[in-house]
């Protein structure tokens, strides 16, 4: 009886509420894993959260309104949560390299429609009703390792009486665990000019596969010895890590890819991908520099004749002639430039253009042809007293010091200028005046302030502790000589650089003049091309941009249909920019004489 009656009991509960019916949340604890938030203004599309969710719950949806700046390390888009998938572990909030997202204590969310349930999180939370921050990245631990591992280098002491490279690269130790830091977000790929494949030859060297890193690298740089030296490793400004902590050292671990692996087994792994096939046409490249060995490499990687016509003894353009060998060893240019060779490039030393062999000559005799010769020329502040036996070009000194120049050191020098070639010259002039005279007393000045400074870090740091003054926002106003001997350099304090149009255009206060004792003052302000070589005809042919540069589209083709120029002369000076432009004037070229050929 009991059981026929039991249904019955289901007419106890007409009338009362369902519990399907909404309630009241109950109050989320402090800790609480909610739904999701992103501060957008913190977040950098790195997509470092959809890479360590095991659940494919996240994924990166792009913004058209959001700023993107590969340089800067940001990209237009932000993370969405597909909350059929996501369970709530909070690896995406722990992971994040700036910290924006975070769980909120919101947990309610009831709809029919399971599209509501796929998130693109901001700070307002899913249902903008502005709920308290639940789970957060803790600031007791953290799944990133923040601080790069130290490189080791040679003391002030051991530097200045040597030329000696001062890095002394990593150890395996300790590749092993900068290798470890990297989370593979690729905003580094996408700030290189050359777009180097960093986080797999970094994940390759993590793995301890030194061949398959090397292979990575040489994917966009045939320069890899010369680059891990002294890029100047801007990718390292985009680096996520960098956003809370020290970025990953990523030219330092190119580095020590490449001195991992012997020299023949790295062309050996260079030329893997040569074409067998030979091609009929020639190509002509004027000038040894990165751009004109990048696309020199390039095209005899597909089979084309390429001939490099150089003017001094050794190949390498400004990064032998121009970088002391403390930064950059010339065995290690040796090095890069032996596997170019090795790729099939003529490189004709002791050539220069325009003397028994005309630019004329170079059209009729090559299909196409590239000038990549760089800035060799020194820039002049050309402030009265500069016309001097004693003011010299910094940009001069520097290739006498390559050629084993004698060059007369003097006791007090000034150095005018605020980059890398300023403080080159500086710190190798240092060198010889702590040989002659046994001690360091040099000036460096410059426009820029302290922390706007054109020159690396560790260049301003490390010329200080070898001795040299510096000494920031003076302008020069003129070399003092009296009865024809220069005593020394005048500056007064540089207010502003540029103008409101941002042309340059300095200001000074008159009332802040300083006097700086100096037998020897070497400017350092710039660079210029030198054209000559390319004959008075060509010349007017030409077109050419206010800097005296020649004027080219985005492939690097000239007014000229047969003439390309990359590198220095064009844009510069930087090593991997050069190298990028290698690489475009190549994929233009080829694409040209294949077309022509078609024709």
């Amino acid at each position: 009886m009991n059981s026929l009656l039991a249904p019955l009991k289901a007419l106890s509960f007409i009338g009362r509420e369902s519990v399907t019916l909404p309630i009241e949340p109950r109050p989320a604890t402090p800790n609480y894993r909610g739904f999701h938030v992103n501060d957008w203004k913190k977040c950098i599309g790195c997509g470092t959260c959809r890479t360590i969710c095991d659940n494919h719950a996240i994924s990166m949806i792009d913004i058209e309104d959001l700023p993107s700046d590969p340089i800067k390390g940001v990209k237009p888009r932000r993370p969405a949560v597909d909350y059929g998938r996501c369970c709530w572990c909070a690896l995406c909030v722990d992971i994040c390299p700036t910290g924006s997202l975070a769980l909120s204590r919101e947990y309610v969310h009831i709809d029919f429609d399971l599209d509501s349930f796929f998130f693109l999180p901001d700070e307002n939370g899913m249902h903008g009703l502005g709920f308290e921050t639940g789970w957060a990245k803790s600031n007791d631990s953290d799944l990133l390792d923040l601080k790069r591992q130290d490189m080791p280098e040679l003391g002030p002491e051991q530097r200045l009486d040597s030329y000696a490279e001062i890095v002394h690269g990593f150890d395996d130790q300790t590749a092993l665990l900068e290798s470890s830091r990297c989370i593979q977000c690729n905003l580094c790929h996408d700030a290189c000019p050359t777009h180097m494949h960093a986080p797999e030859y970094i994940r390759a060297i993590w793995a301890g596969e030194m061949e398959e890193a090397v292979r990575q690298i040489y994917r966009t740089n045939p320069l890899a010895n010369i680059c891990g030296r002294i890029c100047t490793h801007r990718c390292e400004t985009a680096c996520s890590i960098g956003r809370r902590g020290e970025p990953i050292s990523i030219r330092w671990l190119k580095r020590y890819a490449m001195d991992k692996v012997s020299h023949e087994r790295i062309k050996e792994i260079a030329l893997e991908g040569k074409e067998t096939g030979k091609k009929s046409q020639k190509i002509a490249i004027v000038g040894s520099g990165p751009a004109g060995l990048t696309c020199a490499y390039d095209l005899a990687r597909q089979g084309y004749t390429v001939t490099i016509f150089e003017s001094l003894a050794q190949p390498g353009g400004m990064m032998r002639y121009g970088i002391p060998e403390y930064r950059l060893p010339y065995d290690k240019i040796d090095e890069d430039i032996d596997v170019i060779q090795a790729m099939g490039v003529d490189i004709r030393c002791n050539t220069p253009i325009g003397h028994e062999l005309t630019m004329a000559e170079v059209e009729k005799d090559y299909d196409a042809t590239l000038i990549a010769t760089g800035l060799h020329g020194g820039r002049s502040t050309r402030i009265p007293g500069t016309v001097h036996p004693k003011v010299y070009s910094a940009i001069d000194l520097l290739r006498k010091m390559t050629l084993k120049e004698k060059i007369e050191v003097t006791p007090n020098i000034a150095v005018i200028g605020g980059g890398n070639v300023a403080f080159d010259i500086a710190r190798s002039l240092a060198r010889s005046q702590r040989s002659q005279f046994g001690e360091v007393n040099i000036t460096v000045v410059a426009l820029e302030a302290r922390d706007s400074m054109l020159a690396d870090e560790s260049e301003v740091i490390e010329a200080n502790e070898e001795g040299i003054q510096f000494l920031a926002s003076r302008g020069p106003r003129c070399c003092v000589v009296k009865e024809g001997t220069l005593s020394g350099l005048e500056t007064v304090h540089c207010l502003s650089i540029f103008d409101e149009e941002g042309r340059f255009h300095p200001s000074y206060d008159d009332s802040d003049v300083m006097f700086h004792e100096a037998d020897m003052v070497v400017e350092a302000i710039g660079q210029a091309p030198q054209i000559e070589f390319l004959g008075k005809e060509l010349i007017e042919r030409l077109k050419w941009d206010k800097r005296g540069c020649p004027i080219i589209n985005a492939d690097g083709r000239t007014s000229e249909t047969w003439l390309w120029a990359a590198g220095d002369m064009v844009k510069g000076p930087d090593v991997i920019h050069a190298i990028a432009a290698g690489h475009r004037v190549a994929s233009n070229i080829h694409q040209h004489l294949t077309s022509t050929k078609e024709e």
